[in-house]
C-alpha cells in the first residue's frame, strides 16, 4: 500500500502466508479470510483471539493473496500506530482490502472511534472488504461509540482456537515440511519443554534453527539444536 503517512517498517513479512500457517481447528476461520482476501467472501470479517495465536500473520497472509489477485491491500497495526494521527485512514476506501490488526488498541480513545467509524462507512459504501482482529468480541472490547461496536459485529466472526500440544508440534513440522526440512519428533518435543508455546516465538526460533542448518549442513537433531541456542554451532 502505497500512503506516505504511514511510518515505515510496515512492510508485509513474505513468511506470513496461507500456506505456511497449520489451521488446526480453525480451518472455517482461515477459509473465510482467504474468500475475503480474493474477494469471493464476506466484506467484513472480524477476528478475534489472544496474542500468539496467529493473528497479524493471517492478516498478512490475506495481503498477500490479494495481491496475487489482483486487488490493492493495506495492513495497518493500530497497537504500533495509535500515536499517529487518525489521518492514516485518510484515503483507504481506495483500497480493495483493509486489513486492521488489533483494533482494540484504539477503544475508548475518542477521535480514533470515530475515525474508525469513518473509515467503515466509507468502505462499506464503496464496496471494500475489511478484515479486523482483535482480542475481545466488538460487544466487549471496550469502545465506547455503540454504532461502531455494532458496526463491527455486522459481518462473520470467528474467535481462533487455541493449539493443543499435539497441534503445535505439527504445525512446527508442517512449516519445516515447507522448506524442504525433516524435523524429528524428539526435536519438536525438545522447544516445546524448552520455550514458550505461542507460534510466534516458535516460528522465529525456527527461523534460527533453519538458518543455521542451511549454513552448517546439519539435521535438527536436538544436539545441534542445543548447540545453535547455546551459541555453539
Amino acid at each position: 500500500m502505497n500512503n506516505p503517512q504511514l511510518p515505515l517498517g510496515l512492510a508485509l513479512r513474505d513468511s506470513a502466508r496461507f500456506e505456511s500457517f497449520f489451521p488446526g481447528q480453525n480451518q472455517e476461520a482461515v477459509s473465510s479470510l482467504q474468500a475475503a482476501a480474493q474477494g469471493t467472501g464476506e466484506s467484513l470479517v472480524y477476528l478475534t483471539a489472544p496474542a500468539g495465536l496467529g493473528k497479524t500473520h493471517l492478516l498478512q497472509a490475506a495481503c498477500h493473496v490479494a495481491g496475487e489477485s489482483g486487488r490493492r491491500s493495506g495492513y495497518l497495526p493500530l497497537a504500533e500506530l495509535r500515536q499517529v494521527a487518525t489521518a492514516v485512514f485518510d484515503g483507504l476506501e481506495q483500497l480493495e482490502l483493509v486489513c486492521l490488526d488489533d483494533v482494540d488498541a484504539v477503544a475508548g480513545e475518542p477521535l480514533w472511534e470515530h475515525a474508525l467509524f469513518d473509515l467503515f462507512n466509507r468502505l462499506r459504501d464503496a464496496g471494500r472488504t475489511l478484515l479486523v482482529t482483535a482480542s475481545q468480541r466488538p460487544d466487549a472490547a471496550g469502545f465506547k461509540l455503540p454504532d461502531l461496536a455494532s458496526r463491527l459485529g455486522w459481518g462473520a466472526s470467528y474467535v481462533l482456537k487455541p493449539m493443543a500440544e499435539a497441534d503445535i508440534m505439527a504445525a512446527l513440522a508442517y512449516r519445516a515440511r515447507a522448506r524442504g526440512l525433516e524435523l524429528p519428533l524428539e526435536t519438536a518435543q525438545f522447544l516445546l519443554r524448552r520455550f514458550p508455546r505461542d507460534l510466534p516465538t516458535l516460528f522465529a526460533l525456527f527461523d534460527t534453527l533453519d538458518l543455521a542448518s542451511l549454513v552448517e549442513q546439519r539435521r535438527l537433531t536436538v544436539p545441534f539444536v542445543k548447540s545453535v541456542l547455546d551459541g555453539n554451532p
